[in-house]
């Protein structure tokens, strides 16, 4: 009697760990798999794809033309307004881009406690940090201009690849697979190799300030992009223009001291916007514009995904300047951008497995 009690439970337990059937002969357990939950899943992951996708392809095509404003925006091969005025202007703008947001959002969804702007010190404390580290390198961005030409400055810009891939791994844990370090090194060979000039043997010949200059940009860039993910993944819920707005909070204190070691005496006696021009003006929107697409992929997607996106507008620019300026697409130019093709693909199939 007793083998059967335990022969007729061992029965139970198997029918029970079997997909039940509904009337019509389908697993109800493949029927939940289709319920209105799964479908809503599959829907919020279809816009969050399309979030990174949209994001991700603005950021691009506003890094493209970053350079080339840059470049035209002096006159007689200097700058004729204040820098630091314009980067102030650019921290300024993204600041007021990120409240018309909250403006809308507090309209359509009213304020909860992921959108106030009131918040406590210990998150506030936080933005100091990638703030003054995004001026300083804000800053290098025009005056490197002073020591390399466009396309050593394409090459040089490539050593932030190799920084934030580091800074990734050591700041955030996050493991990197070692198809994912082979990508790194072919985007950074295939960028380079891009921007070759085969009628020069002296491309990569640049003043040791250029390359001090682009070392620390490098660096700023790969910290303070990683820092600032770090920040803003740390609390996934709360609104990202309430933390935009923080963070150039602080970006325009930090250049309005700029303004006051470096331009005091040009700014009183000129004026603030003296030497501005409208492609002036045009820069300082895509620079703004450029921050906020850069703060959204972080946020949605990864800093990795703003440092492909870099890499891929370098060559955009390129593919441009043969209609604006009568740029030669050479066999540098094709393979490097084959390369560069296959180590994003490489990147995006190289994730490390999640350990089950």
């Amino acid at each position: 009697m007793e083998y059967r009690r335990v022969k007729d439970q061992e029965s139970y337990d198997a029918v029970s760990q079997k997909d039940i059937e509904s009337p019509d002969g389908r697993s109800l357990s493949s029927t939940a798999a289709t319920s209105p939950l799964g479908t809503a899943a599959g829907s919020k992951g279809k816009n969050s794809w399309k979030q990174k996708s949209i994001v991700t392809i603005a950021l691009t095509l506003l890094t493209s033309s970053q350079a080339i404003l840059i470049v035209w925006s002096k006159r007689a091969g200097k700058y004729e307004y204040s820098v630091t005025t314009a980067n102030f202007s650019v921290e300024a703008l993204k600041c007021l881009l990120s409240l018309l947001a909250l403006y809308r959002t507090w309209n359509s969804q009213g304020v909860t406690e992921d959108n106030r702007l009131s918040t406590s010190f210990d998150e506030v404390s936080v933005y100091p940090i990638p703030a003054v580290l995004y001026m300083v390198k804000n800053l290098l961005q025009y005056y490197i201009f002073a020591y390399v030409d466009a396309p050593a400055y394409q090459i040089l810009k490539n050593l932030n690849i190799i920084s934030t891939g580091v800074l990734y791994r050591i700041i955030l844990k996050k493991k990197l697979s070692e198809i994912q370090w082979a990508a790194f090194i072919l985007l950074c060979a295939g960028c380079t190799t891009a921007q070759l000039n085969p009628s020069s043997d002296h491309v990569l010949q640049t003043p040791i300030q250029g390359w001090m200059m682009a070392i620390v940009m490098a660096l700023l860039s790969g910290f303070a992009g990683v820092y600032t993910e770090a920040i803003i993944k740390k609390r996934p819920s709360r609104n990202i223009n309430v933390q935009n707005f923080w963070l150039y909070i602080f970006g325009m204190l930090f250049n309005l001291v700029a303004i006051c070691v470096q331009d005091f005496d040009a700014v009183m006696n000129k004026g603030f916007f003296h030497g501005y021009s409208f492609i002036t003006l045009l820069m300082i929107l895509n620079h703004a514009l450029s921050g906020i697409a850069v703060s959204m992929v972080m946020k949605y997607a990864d800093n990795i995904v703003k440092v492909y996106s870099t890499s891929v507008a370098m060559l955009l620019t390129a593919i441009v300047s043969v209609f604006l300026f009568g740029f030669n697409l050479s066999l540098a130019f094709f393979l490097g951008s084959t390369v560069v093709s296959i180590s994003v693909y490489l990147h995006s199939v190289g994730k490390p497995q999640q350990q089950k």
